[in-house]
């Protein structure tokens, strides 16, 4: 036979809603304070109702010392029930709806009473300090009970104290006034608690709307989840209030971003100085997936606005995809630069195969002497003007391309870049970008030429390529520069606009400047001032590409407006 399951304990504790907690949490808050205004009431109405109690007692009894009869009685008769200080304090008496008025003389022997039984009788509390022409408020025992009393001094027409008046309200008097101002209390009261019932409930009810009715132990619970996945996720996050003022960024926006903590509570134009991802962060710039370059970084941003007038912001880092679209690029151009180094070789065979055929040997030999020196005489030239070894290699390949392209790439012949350049790869970036721009703008033009010119100025290099495209307008040099502005189709493995602020934006960080005007005959001609770039002579050169090592700072997009990196 199974034992029955064991009876579940029953618990009490408040319940788990929070529109029941708040409820109940205002309902206490409405009572208490109901219980203790009134309570705060009640304490000091007994004592102002004695004092109102003493005080009238006391004026009974000044208005009963100032009747003249009575101390002229009190000197002229003896103290009797029938005589005239007993009838005019029981007069008095009557009249004020006093417990008793009590007339006594030097020696405490009363002369009037409400019992005359006790005339003739000596008081039985002290009198003496009123016989000492003091006037008293008290409340004490007497032959009649507890009550409230006043005691003056007697004194006849040539002030001399002959005696004094006693005159005492019965205290349960005052005990019924002050229970007959509960019910009223308690009334008040009872109205104020259901005003601050239904506020509380108003107010549960708001806050059950705002919190979704969501235990307090959830709300924390969600908390600590958020604050963990904000700062846990590799993407950015910027919250913004309704002022545009940053209130949020977890760890990986203040990584991308370059800033700190101390960001929040600022506008992006103070956090991140004027430029288009503070644009982007504000909401100046609208759409998805909006491309922005911060530092060395290709961040991509969307805006998503909130329900209190604020915005959240998300960055991803496109840099490594970037670098991945580069390398896809860069296999590519070698793919088209084998393509027609193929074709033209296979070109050059059959000629050679045909002049062995026909026994022409001579002929050959001074062919393949010929193919071979234009070949060894091109590399030689761009060598003996550009020493290092990674600029001459990009102008080498460069040059493949262009053939295959229909362009012509010259070098000029005031070109002369000596190998003491700090920072070879920002160069390769600079021109490799400025030439993929100038070969796009010039294919399938007739008479396409690209000039390239790289001059060392002191310590300062000068890269100026000119083609013969359609140029650019006046109205748009400075456009072209923008971050995401481009003339061309995105191809479908990035977006464009990017290469040339990365120009830019990478020759001012070493205090110079990009710019682009009209090339003399047509076309357009950049221009990129690089101060600093190169060693004092006799200092040791920069590591080549093919030995220096790579860092991730150094893993960045390098793209031409076109959308297509350099091909190192």
């Amino acid at each position: 036979m199974s034992s029955p399951p064991p009876a579940r304990r029953l618990r009490l504790g408040l319940p788990r809603r929070v529109f029941s907690q708040v409820l109940l949490m205002q309902l206490a808050i409405a009572a208490g304070v109901a219980v203790l205004a009134t309570g705060l009431f009640l304490a000091p109405l007994g004592d102002q109702l004695d004092d109102q109690a003493m005080r009238r007692a006391l004026a009974i009894a000044q208005t009963t010392a100032q009747q003249r009869h009575i101390a002229d009685g009190l000197q002229s008769t003896a103290p009797s029930p029938g005589g005239p200080v007993q009838r005019e304090a029981e007069r008095i008496r009557e009249a004020t709806g006093a417990e008793y008025i009590v007339v006594l003389d030097l020696r405490g022997v009363r002369w009037s009473h409400t019992d005359p039984r006790r005339i003739g009788g000596v008081v039985s509390t002290d009198p003496g300090e009123a016989l000492a022409g003091h006037e008293v408020m008290e409340i004490d025992e007497g032959t009649l009970g507890r009550s409230a009393r006043g005691k003056v001094p007697l004194r006849d027409d040539a002030g001399e104290i002959v005696g004094a008046v006693s005159v005492g309200i019965a205290y349960d008097s005052v005990r019924a006034r002050l229970i007959a101002a509960i019910p009223g209390l308690l009334a008040y009261a009872g109205g104020a608690l259901a005003v601050g019932a239904l506020a509380a409930w108003l107010i549960s009810r708001r806050v059950q709307r705002q919190t979704r009715d969501l235990a307090f132990s959830d709300i924390a619970a969600l908390l600590a989840e958020r604050e963990a996945m904000l700062h846990g996720i590799r993407e950015g996050v910027v919250a913004l209030d309704r002022g545009g003022r940053i209130r949020l960024l977890n760890d990986e926006a203040q990584r991308l971003l370059g800033i700190g903590g101390e960001a929040v509570g600022r506008s992006p134009d103070e956090a991140l100085g004027a430029g288009r991802t503070a644009d982007v962060l504000a909401g100046r710039v609208t759409g998805t997936d909006l491309l922005t370059v911060r530092g060395r970084r290709v961040l991509v941003a969307n805006r998503m606005p909130t329900d209190d007038g604020g915005a959240v912001a998300t960055l991803r880092d496109r840099t490594e995809l970037d670098r991945l679209g580069r390398e896809l690029d860069s296999t590519r151009g070698l793919i088209d630069a084998l393509r027609a180094q193929d074709h033209e070789h296979a070109n050059r065979m059959h000629t050679l195969l045909g002049l062995l055929e026909l026994e022409m040997y001579d002929d050959a030999v001074e062919f393949v002497g010929e193919v071979v020196g234009d070949h060894r005489a091109t590399s030689e030239q761009v060598m003996e003007k550009i020493r290092d070894p990674l600029l001459a290699a990009l102008l080498v390949g460069k040059a493949t391309v262009a053939a295959e392209r229909g362009v012509a790439l010259w070098v000029s012949d005031r070109t002369s870049l000596p190998d003491r350049l700090i920072d070879p790869r920002g160069l390769v970036t600079v021109l490799g970008n400025l030439l993929d721009n100038a070969l796009d703008a010039t294919a399938g033009t007739p008479h396409a030429r690209v000039e390239v010119e790289l001059r060392a100025e002191g310590r300062t290099a000068v890269l100026v390529v000119r083609d013969t495209g359609p140029g650019v307008p006046p109205d748009r040099r400075e456009l072209i520069f923008t971050e995401g502005w481009s003339t061309k189709e995105a191809p479908a493995h990035r977006e464009r606009g990017i290469g040339l602020p990365l120009v830019r934006r990478l020759a001012e960080r070493q205090g110079g400047g990009a710019s682009v005007g009209e090339a003399p005959g047509g076309g357009a001609e950049f221009t990129v001032i690089l101060p600093e770039a190169l060693a004092e002579p006799g200092a040791e050169p920069a590591l080549t590409g093919a030995t220096a090592p790579r860092t991730a700072e150094e893993e960045t997009p390098r793209h031409g407006d076109a959308g297509r990196p350099e091909h190192p």
